[in-house]
């Protein structure tokens, strides 16, 4: 046991010890991230509890728990993981059926978000077993309470999580220009090191619109930067640090113009005369609202077909 956590098992206890903690049930346990101090005291008192702990690797997770002066013995971890979990949930029911209190952890964070886990969860509602939650660290959540990407209105509030996009850059490229473009809200994306290079050109289509990179989260060398979409690759390339952790990617909203629809009505009007570029700068100069701003959402109607007047309208309501 590292001796930084010598009396963290003492605090879970006086802490936690009090609640029920009933047999028979799937304990999801969020885990650290990057940064072992990220653990709860409800987690650590529940893996202490655990008659079995089933994870992701069950070498990552035994030094996991070594680490806060746990001892489990082979036989009480159980590897789930995405190449079995269809089989490996059958044997968690069955730990779950004889009255045993099962721990679940991915390798870092939430489980059954972007790891493993969904598909273990089901299987244990649908065999009438109960499912219990302990919340913790979560790279998605992490980022996107630092970089300021999430819109707070009615029309493009909250945010999507897409998770990692398709491998192939052809598919990659068909899901940014058509789905992505289009999507107004913050959308939330994951990359490993060894793509982001390659997921940063394919978001170059998006031009000037924000993209939030998280690197390293909770770690020593964590970065969170916010550069235009057309300037990731540049940025990555500026050091060989910036592509090494694993990677948070935030789309920020795609902006709108002034809402009080001005800008709105000039921009449509000229561009029924003009190209896209001359009647962005002359509705910038006339309204005085932001060109980046009016040369996006110029863009936005463009790929959703529209000639600005339903956009016009809301913006007036």
């Amino acid at each position: 046991m590292s001796a930084s956590f010598a009396s963290a098992l003492g605090a879970a206890r006086d802490a936690a010890a009090a609640q029920h903690y009933p047999e028979g049930a799937l304990y999801i346990v969020a885990t650290p991230i990057g940064n072992l101090a990220d653990i709860t005291l409800r987690a650590l008192h529940v893996l202490q509890l655990a008659d079995t702990v089933a994870c992701e690797d069950t070498r990552h997770t035994q030094a996991l728990l070594r680490a806060y002066g746990i001892d489990k013995g082979a036989a009480q971890l159980l590897a789930v993981h995405q190449h079995n979990e269809a089989e490996a949930a059958q044997a968690v029911v069955q730990r779950l059926q004889q009255g045993q209190r099962v721990a679940y952890v991915s390798d870092a964070g939430t489980p059954g978000v972007s790891d493993p886990g969904a598909r273990l969860v089901a299987a244990v509602h649908a065999a009438g077993l109960r499912a219990l939650p302990l919340p913790g660290a979560s790279s998605i959540t992490t980022a996107l309470s630092a970089a300021g990407a999430v819109a707070h209105s009615a029309e493009h509030g909250g945010f999507v999580f897409a998770g990692f996009l398709p491998v192939k850059n052809a598919e990659r490229a068909s899901v940014i220009a058509q789905q992505l473009a289009a999507e107004p809200r913050c959308v939330v994306l994951l990359e490993a090191p060894h793509r982001i290079g390659e997921l940063a050109q394919a978001l170059g289509v998006l031009g000037t619109r924000p993209v939030t990179l998280a690197r390293e989260l909770t770690k020593q060398f964590e970065e969170i930067t916010t550069q235009p979409a057309q300037a990731l690759t540049a940025w990555l390339d500026g050091s060989p640090q910036r592509s090494r952790g694993e990677f948070v990617v935030l789309l920020h909203p795609v902006p709108v113009a002034g809402n009080d629809g001005e800008s709105l009505r000039v921009l449509r009007l000229l561009l029924a005369e003009l190209p896209l570029k001359s009647a962005v700068r002359l509705a910038a100069d006339i309204t005085g609202a932001s060109r980046n701003v009016l040369y996006d959402t110029a863009l936005a109607w463009k790929r959703d077909g529209a000639n600005g007047t339903d956009a016009e309208s809301d913006a007036a309501d």
